[in-house]
């Protein structure tokens, strides 16, 4: 025997063998006659029939010729009763059976109910004659095949032969609307950064091969490390903090890491010059408190020791001292970010920095943290109020309690696809608030595309990029230095009159998108953000255009429309972003009804069979949802079944899927 295993025969069934050549095409005359009847009984149903049926469904040519009749008399909106068909037709009416027979077709009709389905029927037994006829021309090809010289000639003929019944009938079905109310997305809009950022942002996308996408977004979560915390923005009604939450999603090998370590260089530069600004003052603060130490441990003991008499003298030195050694604080070393944390060090992170940290990684291992990594449950309050820049109080068994007066918290994170569509399995994140306050971008990768020897970056570019980005960075700590972290004041910018009416009216257009059948009415949570998001995106491009004094000028109403084109940017990548973590629920059934009926080739089904196939749904009430969007969304529609004329039990609603979900 041999070792290489064969596969089973497979047993074909003969399809010839009980094929009669003899035997009329398929065709219904009865079902002929009760549509044309119905068009001239009840003229209303024409508007029904007309994107079902043409001449070439009749298979009596008569039949043809009073529709062909019938439509013309449509046209004119004239009548198309018997009489008036058979005026219509003049001297060809001995052609079709004469007058009387078009009053024949009207009474046998019961009812105008089944058109439409007796109209389904002899579209389909229509696609079967035409079947039918291309198998004679294929055999007629394939006789004479000997005599043409070419054989791709052959095969051209072949296919155009084939074309008639190959391409779907996707005649009476409207163009289906894509589940994803997204589209193509649209890349970042670098342009609406400042110059000298937007041109660091182009050079880097260049010469990495990467999305624009992702050095622009970085760029804005660099700003908000430089901002964060110091300064905040006043809307016309309410005040904002300028820290985002940004997450891309990006496959592996997409050089994410390369454009990370690029976009937060001037970061790190700014964190190592923070650090050596302040270390004489941490060494200072240490010897004083290792002095303050001595001294209360010193007066401590000889409060134990004293006399009696003298023990309230000693016990008030001790005192002195103990609250001496309270009062002085070592400050923490400067850290600007960090890659990975735990929710917990996250906390005492913010803590330490005076409210103002950031977690900026190319990976989002984050998530899985958030999500009960190191807890059973999921802890968010350090980003929910981290983004809001609200007061936090921590409290712990064994460690002393914590207080940040705002807390002001940066996100930026690179995911892979599968980990924003896992993103919807822990519900709190949704429940909670954390989806609705991230700015997601969904770029298209150039894995693939991407140039072997792509240009530099200019020399130029380079310089001013890394210069303005320090100096954005070092400037808050400049107008704040020598004030200790709870004490520092908070900048607040304001905008001009005609930028305040702007955001009015953004807030008046954004609105009404929220209502059933806007395109944010399924992610509220996000939408209800979206001005406030473009508030604060406002207020970094102010900063960064004006790198000396933007804290003190306001922001113009053109800063504002640039933010607002970023913010309509991101709206688009929500969109698609929660479509991919199936937020909405009856979109995800859909999704999930229409990849089951494509995958199965199913053209026709029930709601029955469904939930005998698919164990998502339990009961039909679960599938309803799923089936209205598909049916809104054109691409199913359910079958009209024959009126029974008895007391019959009614048929089972059937779908009928649209050709395109196969193709």
């Amino acid at each position: 025997m041999s070792s290489t295993s064969q596969p089973p025969l497979r047993i074909v069934p003969d399809l010839h063998a009980d094929l009669d050549f003899t035997q009329e095409p398929p065709h219904d005359i009865e079902a002929e006659q009760a549509v044309l009847g119905s068009v001239m009984l009840a003229p209303h149903m024409l508007a029904e029939l007309r994107p079902l049926v043409d001449e070439s469904v009749f298979y009596r040519p008569a039949h043809a010729r009073i529709w062909r009749t019938i439509i013309g008399l449509a046209d004119r909106a004239a009548p198309c009763d018997p009489i008036a068909v058979s005026g219509a037709l003049g001297k060809n009416i001995g052609a079709v059976g004469g007058g009387a027979y078009l009053h024949t077709l009207t009474a046998a009709v019961i009812t105008t109910a089944n058109a439409s389905y007796h109209a389904r029927g002899l579209r389909e037994m229509a696609y079967a004659r035409r079947v039918i006829e291309t198998g004679t021309r294929l055999i007629q090809l394939g006789q004479h095949a000997p005599d043409l010289d070419d054989t791709e000639d052959l095969r051209t003929r072949v296919t155009a032969t084939c074309a008639g019944i190959t391409t779907p009938d996707v005649r009476g079905w409207p163009e289906p609307t894509p589940l994803s109310a997204t589209g193509e997305l649209a890349a970042f809009p670098l342009w609406a950064l400042p110059g000298w950022l937007g041109d660091y942002c182009a050079a880097l996308a260049e010469v990495t091969q990467t999305p624009p996408d992702l050095s622009g977004c970085l760029a804005l979560a660099t700003l908000s490390v430089a901002a964060a915390g110091h300064i905040w923005v006043q809307a016309p009604a309410w005040i904002e903090p300028t820290n985002v939450f940004t997450v891309i999603v990006l496959p592996p090998g997409s050089r994410k890491s390369e454009v990370f370590a690029q976009m937060t260089a001037p970061i790190r530069t700014a964190e190592s010059q923070l650090v050596e600004r302040v270390q004489p003052t941490i060494v200072e603060a240490q010897l004083a408190r290792r002095i303050a130490e001595a001294e209360a441990e010193k007066t401590a003991t000889a409060a134990a020791a004293a006399d009696p008499l003298q023990n309230a003298d000693a016990l008030a030195k001790a005192s002195a001292a103990a609250l001496a050694l309270e009062k002085i604080t070592v400050p923490s070393e400067p850290t600007l970010f960090t890659v990975d944390t735990s929710v917990e060090k996250l906390a005492s992170r913010l803590a330490q920095q005076g409210g103002r940290f950031a977690v900026l990684g190319p990976e989002g291992k984050i998530f899985s943290v958030l999500a009960g990594r190191y807890s059973k449950t999921p802890d968010l309050q350090a980003f929910l109020s981290g983004h809001a820049g609200e007061e936090m109080r921590i409290d712990r068994i064994g460690r002393a309690s914590e207080r940040i007066e705002a807390a002001t918290l940066t996100l930026r994170v690179c995911v892979q696809p599968g980990v924003l569509a896992r993103l919807g399995n822990t519900p709190e994140f949704r429940e909670q608030g954390l989806l609705g306050r991230i700015l997601y971008a969904l770029p298209d990768s150039l894995l693939g595309r991407r140039k072997a020897n792509p240009a530099p970056i200019p020399t130029p570019v380079q310089q001013a990029y890394t210069a303005h980005m320090t100096t954005l960075l070092l400037s808050p700590h400049d107008f704040d230095h020598g004030t200790a972290d709870q004490e520092r004041p908070r900048h607040t910018l304001t905008f001009t009159p005609d930028a305040q009416e702007t955001i009015t009216r953004l807030l008046a257009q954004t609105e009404p998108r929220f209502l059933p059948g806007g395109d944010l009415h399924h992610m509220t949570d996000w939408g209800a953000k979206l001005v406030g998001a473009t508030v604060r995106i406002a207020a970094l491009l102010h900063l960064a255009a004006h790198l000396k004094d933007g804290w003190c000028r306001p922001i113009t109403a053109d800063t504002f429309a640039a933010a607002c084109q970023i913010g309509d940017y991101f709206t688009h990548h929500a969109q698609a972003a929660y479509d991919a973590i199936g937020a909405d629920p009856a979109i995800a059934d859909a999704r999930a009804l229409l990849d089951w009926a494509s995958r199965t080739a199913t053209s026709r089904f029930t709601g029955r069979e469904v939930l005998t196939k698919l164990r998502r749904f339990k009961t039909m009430a679960d599938l309803e949802p799923g089936l209205r969007v598909l049916e809104t969304h054109g691409w199913i529609r359910r079958l009209p079944t024959a009126t029974p004329s008895g007391r019959g039990r009614p048929a089972a609603l059937a779908y009928e899927l649209h050709p395109q979900a196969t193709t």
